[in-house]
């Protein structure tokens, strides 16, 4: 008897973590939680935990190459989400190759410019290539607060900073912008998502301390909705309430400092 094709497929383009609570670990996992099959693209080696990074290797642009095309040529890619990326020479070749993509493949890209502790993973040379390369092919760019101040230039004090900052990121290219993290002195955290059509806003529980990959579990739970055929809006509500259930079942190791996401099929 035949087996089954595959039928939804995402590829992730990222870092790997060693302890398994973002990068590519964290994306396979919420596919599976999506039930879409996931493939990925290895943009770096890290050595880390919830506590530090304490090495990284980054993977060559060839290589990074030679994994999309692999990917690409043998399965059913129906949405990309896009990590950390090691290179700028590397972020305009990956551009390139996935701009000559027909159709165009729906595109999340999380700007994975610094640690939720301040520190720096790519600098203000790889979020320039970034945004010149991959923001204006992206369906969806997913900054959080620190990302979008950076990629600003402003910082952000309220809600209507907030919003004027959304208007800058979408300038940048993309086709629509998701902001996250808005706490101003409320109980609620609020993103925005901000499209042609105009603002919708996303309001959750805060949980206290910290956590170890919402953002890169945030943004492939977005594009694993885009890959079955959702609407951005429904993609990012589901991934909202995802990574509320995940936080909702986060474990923090013995020595750690940040949660872990506890990761389970989607509701």
């Amino acid at each position: 008897m035949q087996k089954p094709f595959i039928e939804r497929s995402v590829l992730t383009i990222a870092g790997s973590d060693s302890c398994g609570g973002s990068g590519i670990q964290a994306d396979l996992n919420t596919f599976a939680a999506f039930g879409v099959y996931g493939a990925s693209v290895v943009t770096a080696v890290t050595a880390r935990n919830t506590r530090a990074v304490r090495a990284v290797e980054p993977i060559s642009d060839q290589m990074i190459v030679d994994q999309v095309e692999s990917v690409l040529e043998d399965l059913p890619i129906s949405a990309i989400k896009i990590g950390a990326l090691p290179s700028v020479a590397g972020i305009a070749v990956l551009g390139e190759l996935l701009s000559l993509l027909n159709p165009r493949i729906p595109m999340v890209v999380d700007p994975a410019v610094i640690e939720p502790r301040g520190k720096e993973l790519g600098g203000e040379v790889i979020l320039e290539a970034v945004q010149n390369h991959l923001f204006p092919l992206a369906t969806l760019i997913t900054p959080n607060r620190q990302e979008a101040e950076i990629l600003t230039g402003r910082k952000i004090h309220c809600m209507e900073d907030m919003k004027s900052a959304a208007h800058e990121l979408l300038a940048l290219g993309s086709s629509a912008v998701f902001l996250k993290g808005g706490t101003f002195g409320t109980p609620e955290i609020t993103d925005l998502l901000l499209t042609e059509a105009g603002f919708e806003s996303f309001s959750h529980a805060s949980f206290k301390g910290r956590f170890h990959g919402t953002g890169c579990a945030l943004s492939s739970a977005v594009a694993a909705g885009l890959a079955m055929g959702w609407e951005l809006s429904a993609a990012v509500r589901e991934a909202v309430e995802y990574v509320q259930q995940c936080l909702g079942h986060s474990r923090t190791p013995v020595t750690g400092r940040a949660g872990l996401l506890g990761f389970h099929p989607s509701s």
